[in-house]
């Protein structure tokens, strides 16, 4: 299994900046895992944000997110960030993240095993 616990969530005014963090363990989780931030908003599906690769070699952003957020590991700490700058009302969401072998092939959403219980972005106007 892998486990994966989300923090930094909160409530923000447009604009402003916010930091996630993501710590994964687990008997499964290996640190040759791709990781990644997925977001859910109210209503909608989950969808993916970004992605980095072992090493932090190759990095992939959807484009709703690209240029203002930036993904980063720490390797020693199995925990993965998303800073997250400029934020717009839209990134209201729930977001979770991801430590997967295969998450830079976007394989769909429903196809992950593991999910942590997400931490809550609210941006406000």
């Amino acid at each position: 299994q892998v486990q994966l616990v989300e923090s930094g969530g909160g409530l923000v005014q447009a604009g402003d900046s916010l930091t996630l963090s993501c710590a994964a363990s687990g008997s499964s989780f290996r640190k040759t895992f791709a990781m990644g931030w997925f977001r859910q908003a109210p209503g909608k599906e989950r969808e993916f944000l970004a992605a980095i690769s072992e090493g932090g070699t190759t990095l992939t952003y959807a484009d709703s997110v690209k240029g203002r957020f930036t993904i980063s590991r720490d390797d020693a700490k199995n925990t993965v960030y998303l800073q997250m700058n400029g934020l717009k009302l839209e990134d209201t969401a729930v977001y979770y993240c991801q430590a997967d072998p295969t998450i830079l092939t976007h394989k769909p959403v429903a196809l992950y095993d593991y999910w942590g219980q997400g931490t809550q972005v609210t941006v406000s106007s």
